[in-house]
């Protein structure tokens, strides 16, 4: 085989995997709540576990929240969790609930349902905030999961 023979087979074949790549990726993220990248079950840092939703899934509202926190990310017993699109504006807040004790160091488990506006955005983020009933600013924190909207997922 000739020099321009090997590179039209090695370009066919780079255009095969490319085109695989693509199709598995967009039929793996069109139903909402699944993920072709993260198979995760829980995604957790030292404060809070979210399982629901994971980190780039396909939300739509109403979107059911799932996961545990430490209490003291609690205030008598809830905390705030809002929605925003990737221009920053808030579509959605609702209050999670603790589902036991929140008077403990361990990890409590939340659950929420958060309704919001329809984004004119294709992606956007959830951010779980720690509640600060003392308002100072040191003790602020707060977690963010990125997500896709359904109704623009046809613009991935």
């Amino acid at each position: 085989m000739n020099t321009k023979t090997i590179l039209t087979i090695l370009g066919l074949v780079a255009l095969v995997l490319a085109v695989s790549l693509g199709l598995f990726i967009f039929w793996g993220a069109n139903e909402v709540g699944k993920t072709p990248v993260d198979n995760t079950k829980t995604l957790t840092v030292d404060m809070i576990r979210v399982s629901e939703p994971l980190p780039n899934v396909l939300v739509q509202s109403p979107l059911t929240i799932k996961g545990s926190a430490r209490g003291s990310w609690f205030f008598e017993a809830s905390f705030p969790i809002k929605i925003f699109d990737s221009n920053g504006k808030q579509l959605g807040f609702v209050v999670a609930q603790a589902q036991g004790d929140w008077m403990t160091t361990d990890f409590v488990p939340f659950t929420a349902t958060l309704t919001f506006d329809t984004p004119t955005t294709e992606k956007g983020t959830v951010v779980f905030q720690k509640d600060n009933p003392s308002g100072l600013s040191e003790n602020d924190r707060s977690f963010s999961v990125p997500v896709y909207f359904l109704n623009n997922a046809s613009k991935l």
